[in-house]
């Protein structure tokens, strides 16, 4: 079964860190371009981050600094750190997957996407 499944979310306070995790299973994430997006309560999707194992990365402004997006091949995983968040990083995370390879150049795009497999959403909320 083809799918990407999503852990790690949860409640932090400001200033604190998480880190995401998307695993893989029927297909193997080096070949295609990764993405993080995410969504907040009545707000349009926001392109996070992007990778493409030929080496193109994107962060949207307001997470460069703070958010890191890698993989790991061996064990078919996308992750996302993330530190020092703020209230305004609140929402549901996507991962998603898509063998488009110029996709991270296309930053206006990455949130709004059709991809070809996306996770199921996990809820982020930064709040004291």
């Amino acid at each position: 079964q083809v799918q990407l499944v999503e852990s790690g979310g949860g409640l932090v306070q400001p200033g604190g860190s998480l880190r995401l995790s998307c695993v893989a299973s029927g297909f193997t994430l080096d070949d295609y371009t990764l993405g993080w997006f995410r969504q907040a309560p009545g707000k349009e999707p926001e392109g996070v981050s992007c990778m493409y194992s030929g080496g193109a990365i994107y962060y949207t402004d307001s997470v460069r600094g703070r958010f890191t997006i890698s993989a790991d091949n061996a064990e078919n995983t996308l992750y996302l750190q993330m530190n020092n968040l703020e209230p305004e990083d609140t929402a549901i995370y996507y991962c998603a997957a898509d063998p488009l390879r110029t996709l991270c150049q296309m930053a206006t795009i990455i949130g709004t996407y059709e991809y070809d497999y996306r996770g199921q959403g996990a809820q982020v909320t930064v709040s004291s």
